[in-house]
Order: structure tokens, then sequence, then C-alpha cells
């Protein structure tokens, strides 16, 4: 499989998960703009102001890599899609489609966090990559300092596999350490075969 034409949408309660589409630039623009200290230490692509036209440049070239099938960013919609929650996605760090391998992150706005929405995000893009995705395996990497990052991917039901000592710094110069997660879809789908 070297190509997969990839689901759009799923509507998940309280919050919408969709790929950006053009237009989508001033709610990426406000999210960003918001959490900024909030996103600061973990996320190096993070800017203090953010311009609807640069914000509306992203979402256009993560809509190209969506249609492409090189990357799927999504963005975490409120269920009227007027307001942007956050953004997620599947990304393939760990090789191309045919390795059924995908990664996934997020962000929150900072207005919606600690308020459980990123787990249950997390939750919802397991299931929905588990059933209309082709991922065998979903991976979480997060830096070991950021502990909200750590107790997300363990309350979404995703095991921690081991620590990566030492990686370049994904924000500013140094080192980091680096916790990996995963979710394997036997497991996920029969949560007996867990090891």
């Amino acid at each position: 499989m070297s190509h997969f034409i990839a689901p759009e949408r799923r509507a998940a309660g309280d919050f919408v998960l969709r790929a950006y589409a053009p237009g989508d630039g001033r709610l990426l623009s406000d999210a960003v703009n918001e959490s900024y200290q909030h996103l600061a230490p973990w996320m190096p692509w993070a800017t203090e102001e953010q311009s609807v036209e640069e914000s509306e440049q992203i979402v256009r070239r993560f809509r190209a890599r969506y249609l492409l099938s090189e990357d799927f960013v999504v963005g975490v919609f409120s269920p009227d899609e007027a307001r942007l929650l956050g953004s997620t996605g599947f990304h393939l760090r760990e090789g191309p489609i045919a390795t059924l391998c995908a990664e996934t992150g997020m962000f929150i706005r900072a207005s919606e966090a600690g308020s459980g929405l990123g787990t249950r995000v997390l939750r919802a893009m397991l299931a929905w990559g588990f059933d209309a995705w082709p991922w065998l395996r979903i991976s979480w990497w997060c830096d070991s300092r950021n502990v909200a990052s750590a107790r997300c991917a363990e309350k979404a039901g995703m095991l921690r596999e081991g620590l990566l000592r030492g990686q370049a710094a994904h924000v500013g110069d140094g080192r980091r350490d680096t916790c990996v997660y995963a979710a394997l879809k036997g497991e996920w789908l029969d949560p007996g075969r867990a090891r």
C-alpha cells in the first residue's frame, strides 16, 4: 500500500476530528496565538504571533499533504466547527503507509487544557485509526518532562515502550529524553491480548 484515500471527518461527541481545509487559517491562528505560552516549551513550530495569512498557508500545506497521503494533520473542532480546540493527526514518521504504522500527538488549546479533552481526543484517534484507517501500530512520543503529555497517553490506554535518552531537543538547544508509547490494533480491539 503506497496510497490511501484517507477519511476526512469523524464526530466524537463534544468535538469533531477533521482534515484541515482552505479557510481554516483564522481558526488555527486564533488557537495558536491563545496557546503560545502553553505550547512554546514543547512545540518548535509555535510562534508568539502567528498571522491569519501564515496560518492559512499552513492549513493549505496540511491539506495538500493529506490529499497526497504524505501526512495526515487533523484539526480538533468544536461540534459546530466554529472553534479550533486543538490539533492532532497521523504522521508517517516510522516509514511509509506500507508499514501500517503512524505516530500521533497533539496540542490542545490552552483554554481547554486540563479538562480531559486531550485524553478523549487521543482515545477517539486510536479508535478511528484502528477502524477506518489501516494502522496496525500507533505511537506517541513526548519529552519526558512533559508530564501532561505522558499522562494523556497513559490515560488513553497506550503502553509505555521505553525511553530514548539524550535525543536532540525539539525546542531550544541541548538534549532531551523522549518517552515512547504505543497501541497495537490487536490489543486495542481485544484488550485481553495486551502483554
